[in-house]
């Protein structure tokens, strides 16, 4: 399994932007989709954002769609996640994993990084 840690969380205001990175070690990363995921305190973990290995498909959950971007290089083993205009609804730990495919089978997570928006 490929081993993943996340950065550039933090707080930002209403309105800002964060860009994510995560960073992949020890499997082949070119060969997953990555995800984002989110869960926000007394909820439930959701898919925000997907990229197919190629970088040529991508998934955006509905309340980020316009907002959010994935992105990816994979000769730096990284996946990013460009976020503006971000709403204190934003608000929880994201975490990036790897999987087969975009919508199933994410076998492989991070530790996590917090993203606080205030109002």
């Amino acid at each position: 399994q490929v081993q993943l840690v996340e950065s550039g969380g933090g707080l930002v205001q209403t309105g800002g932007s964060l860009r994510l990175s995560c960073a992949a070690s020890g499997g082949t990363f070119s060969s997953y989709a990555m995800g984002w995921f989110r869960q926000a305190p007394g909820k439930e973990r959701e898919l925000v954002a997907a990229i197919s290995w190629s970088g040529s498909s991508t998934y955006y959950a509905d309340s980020v769609k316009g907002r959010f971007t994935a992105s990816r290089d994979n000769a730096k083993n990284t996946v990013y996640l460009q976020m503006n205009s971000l709403k204190p609804e934003d608000t929880a730990v994201y975490y990036c994993a790897a999987a087969p495919s975009m919508q199933v089978g994410y076998n492989s997570w991070g530790q996590g990084t917090q993203v606080t928006v205030s109002s």
